[in-house]
């Protein structure tokens, strides 16, 4: 049974989580290192690697330290919202609430970097926007700081738009693993689009892998051999 939409509600999900909130953020491995300098110093950067090596939450966190920092006015978050197998379009509740659970990452990564209280303040200036990759179309994104998670579940078509997407004073993260899409085969436009790039030496690529899991030490076990 599905619970009901309305139990989590990302704009108190994180209240009274306050004191656990990650002020200060360190690389733990060497080419979290060079993602964190390629994030501080690029406009646009691409982040691949397997599951648990910190793209998504890297990249949260140069996000806060820029719009904190005023080097941005607002965070921009999108993720395709593409079922892993399974499917979700009788969960109840209307269109936002439905797409809660494809969006809730990114609602738990800045969570982990803002604290509930922070975090609900900034949603509710606008400060922050997350959104899924659909919404993302016919739009100029300026002064922002935009990550799109999961890159792996867009087409090529699809990324080509976020990428035009980028404006002035703006920076543009894509964080992916290649081997963990939900598309068809051949669909996803990440591997491609990243070969591609590679020509263009202001954007920087930074490929993660095992060695740079920071989850339970089995899962970089378990990522080796499956």
């Amino acid at each position: 049974m599905f619970p009901d939409a309305g139990e989590w509600d990302p704009l108190t999900a994180g209240d009274g989580d306050d004191r656990r909130y990650v002020r200060h953020v360190k690389p733990k491995s060497d080419n979290q290192r060079r993602l964190m300098e390629a994030l501080e110093e690029g406009t646009v950067t691409l982040a691949l690697g397997p599951a648990g090596t910190g793209k998504t939450f890297l990249a949260v966190a140069k996000a806060v330290e820029a719009l904190e920092d005023g080097r941005v006015q607002r965070i921009v978050l999108s993720r395709p919202a593409v079922e892993a197998g399974e499917s979700l379009g009788y969960l109840p509740g209307d269109l936002e609430a439905k797409l809660q659970p494809y969006l809730r990452p990114l609602y738990d990564a800045l969570n982990q970097r803002l604290g509930g209280k922070r975090l609900k303040a900034l949603l509710a200036e606008g400060a922050i926007e997350i959104a899924p990759v659909a919404y993302m179309r016919g739009r100029t994104l300026s002064n922002s700081f935009v990550v799109i998670d999961e890159a792996q579940n867009c087409t090529y078509g699809q990324i080509k738009m976020l990428l035009t997407r980028l404006g002035w004073q703006s920076k543009l993260v894509l964080t992916g693993d290649p081997e963990q899409t939900d598309l068809l085969p051949g669909i996803s436009g990440l591997v491609d689009i990243a070969n591609r790039l590679e020509a263009v030496s202001a954007i920087r690529i930074i490929r993660l892998g095992d060695q740079d899991v920071v989850r339970h030490p089995l899962v970089a076990e378990m990522l080796g051999v499956l």
